[in-house]
């Protein structure tokens, strides 16, 4: 079978697309407590081999979600974050369906070919919301997979949507012009010493950096603290190292950070 982890690539090209901005200059006098209705839904489907089985002893794809009242472009964002954590296959899926009808088969291939017809494989996917006010709401996508190797695969991602301007914000649309590199430098300094390395202690052995030099990569959260970021297994460190948080205090990017965006309402 062939599935694989679709990873947040580094940042390269991230700095595209058009800046988030409020028309009224006072931000945090403009936003209020009202919030979106939604609900949660679970898409599920269990192997034809399940039979009397609990969902913990076979094959079960599940998914979980909220659902958002009047909110089809976030509705479609969270599916498609969800839809995009595993692939099947070359190509990657556009909906729960044709995901669980892929795994399916590839876990019915697989069982062909093993002496161990006792194992089978999962594959939970879920989407939470973690705040959410009249400009912001966060979600965080988490995904867990075991296809019958030595150990499963997790990733960790998130999504932050100006609720008013109806789009997943970039690091673009929060930071001033030309400042990711100097957000680099920031984040660096926090890696390193979270990591009990020295200013010039190299990261070509024990880390997974391209050219071995530090990079943030896309996959952050607007948190009421600062920015966190997450690095998933294997994107930056070996397996058991597990993932990777850093977390960007806002009392250290405050002038990095663009006026009058939804990230206002969290500097003092």
């Amino acid at each position: 079978m062939k599935m694989k982890l679709l990873y947040i690539p580094v940042l390269a090209a991230v700095m595209a697309g058009c800046v988030e901005t409020a028309k009224n200059p006072d931000v945090k006098a403009g936003i209020s407590k009202d919030t979106l209705t939604y609900q949660y839904k679970t898409f599920k489907q269990r192997a034809d081999n399940c039979g009397n089985k609990p969902d913990s002893g076979c094959t079960v794809i599940k998914i979980t979600y909220p659902v958002f009242t009047g909110q089809a472009a976030l509705n479609d964002t969270v599916k498609r974050k969800l839809v995009g954590l595993f692939s099947v296959g070359d190509k990657t899926d556009t909906d729960f369906e044709p995901l669980a009808k892929n795994f399916m088969n590839a876990y019915k291939a697989d069982l062909k070919t093993t002496d161990r017809k006792t194992m089978f494989y999962i594959l939970n996917n879920k989407a939470g919301v973690i705040r959410q006010d009249s400009a912001l709401t966060t979600l965080q996508i988490d995904g867990d997979s075991y296809l019958g190797g030595a150990h499963g695969a997790a990733f960790t991602g998130f999504i932050n949507w100006a609720t008013k301007a109806h789009k997943n914000l970039t690091l673009k649309d929060i930071l001033v012009d030309g400042g990711l590199p100097q957000l680099n430098q920031v984040a660096e300094k926090i890696f390193r010493k979270q990591e009990n390395l020295s200013d010039t202690s190299s990261l070509k052995n024990d880390y997974f950096f391209k050219d071995n030099k530090f990079s943030l990569n896309e996959n952050f959260l607007i948190s009421p603290i600062g920015l966190r970021f997450v690095y998933n297994q294997y994107e930056i460190k070996p397996y058991a190292a597990g993932k990777t948080d850093l977390v960007i205090p806002y009392t250290q990017i405050k002038k990095l950070l663009r006026p009058n965006t939804v990230v206002a309402q969290y500097i003092k």
